[in-house]
This record gives structure tokens, sequence and C-alpha cells, in this order.
């Protein structure tokens, strides 16, 4: 019998994914049409990636309801913070683009993504850490 616990792994291995496979066709793309310097593509790109970083933060939010545990809360939250910290400079990845262009693209939006998933979670969780923390005083 499939537990909540196993279908929670599955959830989040399989957002993951989503969140990479994503990156890397919307990396591409942008790429692509900033190559040609399409300005119609480079805004329909846009509203896409809108649409996808929304679909990230809605499944993050169920991560973040349902899939992690106790035991997990302090891991959880220093690889968010490791995560948001890295997406904050992005300009580290600036060097990728020396080896080609299109690599600088696929790590931001695979970053961004992953943030995007990741970030609801770790609000959640902490807003009921500290809630659990404030309940036992």
């Amino acid at each position: 019998m499939v537990t909540l616990e196993e279908i929670a792994e599955y959830a989040f291995m399989s957002f993951v994914v989503i969140a990479v496979i994503a990156g890397l066709a919307i990396g591409s793309s942008v790429y692509l049409a900033s190559e040609d310097a399409d300005v119609q593509r480079l805004a329909d790109l846009e509203d896409i990636n809108g649409y996808v970083t929304l679909a990230m933060l809605v499944l993050g939010i169920v991560v973040g309801l349902i899939s992690i545990t106790a035991k997990e809360v302090g891991p959880f939250l220093v690889a968010a913070i490791a995560l948001m910290v890295t997406r904050v400079g992005l300009d580290v990845w600036e060097p990728l683009s020396k080896v080609h262009d299109v690599l600088y693209y696929w790590a931001v939006y695979i970053l961004n993504y992953i943030v995007a998933f990741v970030a609801p979670a770790a609000v959640i969780i902490a807003v009921r850490s500290v809630w659990v923390l404030a309940r036992k005083k």
C-alpha cells in the first residue's frame, strides 16, 4: 500500500523534474528568440514564463502542505535558503555563457523554477515551525 509520505516524495521529485524540463525548454526558447531579436516571441515567452512560474508556485504550496516531515524541516529550510541565495546572485552563472550562451539561460531558468517551487514550501514550513514553537511556550 502506498503511503502519503511516498506520494509526497514522488510528487516532490516529479516537480523538480518538471522545473528542470521547463527551465531547459524556456531557456532554450529565450536564447533562440534573443539571438534572432524576435521581440514578439520574447514577449510571448515572458507570458509563458509567468504561467510556468505560477504553476511552480502552486506545486510548491502543495509540497509545503503535505510533503515535509518534522525531522526534515531543518535540512529543507537550509537547502531552501541556499537555493534562494544562489538565485539572488544570478551573475554567478555568467561564466557559463563563455562556454555557450544557452548554458547561462538554462541555468537561470532552471534555478528560477526550482526556487519558485521551493520558496512557497519553505514559507509554509517555516510558518508551521514557528507556530509549533509558539504553542509550546
